[in-house]
C-alpha cells in the first residue's frame, strides 16, 4: 500500500509521514526534503528554487520521477508530496490544512529547514508562505493542469493545526480502515 500525504506548507506532512512508517514499518519518501537538497545543492532557497522551476522544467521532473518511479513497486510507502496523489492515483490520499500563522511558528522551529529561510520572524515566514504556495498553484496548474489544493482529489482532509501528530496518524488509520472497508 502507498499512501501519500499532501497540504499546506509547514502543515506536518513530514512529521505525520515519518510517524507512519514507524508505525507501519513503511518506507519513507519525501519530495521535500529532495527539493531542499537541490535547491542547497545550488546554493539557494525553496523559494528560489520554486522560481527557477517556472523556467526550468528539468528540476520538476527529476522530482517527480522519484514518485512515479513508486507506481512500478510492490513495497509499501509513504510519500510526502503535494502531487504524489495524481503521479500514484492508486495510493490512499490524505491532505493536510494548516493555518498559516500555525505553519509559521512550525517553520520557525524547524532546523531542518534553516537553508529555506533565514529569517524567521513570523510575519516573514508568513508571506512566504503565501509566495511559496502562489508559486507552486501556478506552475502545477500550468505543467499539469491539476489543483493540489481542490479537496476532491483526496481520500481524507484533516486540519493538523487541531491535533497533535500522533493523533493525525490515527485518524488517518482509522480513515484507510473506512475506506477499505466500503462496499
Amino acid at each position: 500500500m502507498i499512501i501519500t500525504i499532501s497540504g499546506d506548507i509547514g502543515s506536518g506532512k513530514s512529521t505525520t509521514g515519518k510517524l507512519l512508517c514507524e508505525k507501519l514499518g513503511y518506507k519513507y519518501l519525501s519530495t521535500g526534503a529532495i527539493q531542499r537538497q537541490i535547491a542547497a545543492d545550488m546554493g539557494m532557497t525553496t523559494l528560489e528554487l520554486n522560481h527557477l522551476t517556472d523556467s526550468r522544467r528539468d528540476i520538476d521532473e527529476k522530482i517527480d520521477s522519484c514518485t512515479r518511479a513508486l507506481n512500478d513497486t510492490d513495497d509499501n510507502y509513504i510519500v510526502d508530496s503535494r502531487l504524489a496523489w495524481n503521479f500514484i492515483p492508486s495510493s490512499y490520499k490524505v491532505f493536510l490544512l494548516c493555518d498559516e500563522d500555525i505553519a509559521a511558528e512550525r517553520i520557525s522551529k524547524d532546523d531542518k529547514r534553516k537553508s529555506d529561510e533565514s529569517n524567521r520572524e513570523i510575519l516573514h515566514l508568513i508571506r512566504k508562505i503565501k509566495e511559496r504556495r502562489k508559486s507552486e498553484k501556478e506552475r502545477f496548474k500550468k505543467i499539469y493542469n491539476i489543483d493540489f489544493e481542490d479537496h476532491s482529489n483526496y481520500d481524507q482532509i484533516i486540519d493538523s493545526g487541531y491535533f497533535y501528530p500522533d493523533k493525525i496518524v490515527q485518524m488517518i488509520l482509522d480513515g484507510i480502515d473506512r475506506y477499505y472497508l466500503q462496499p
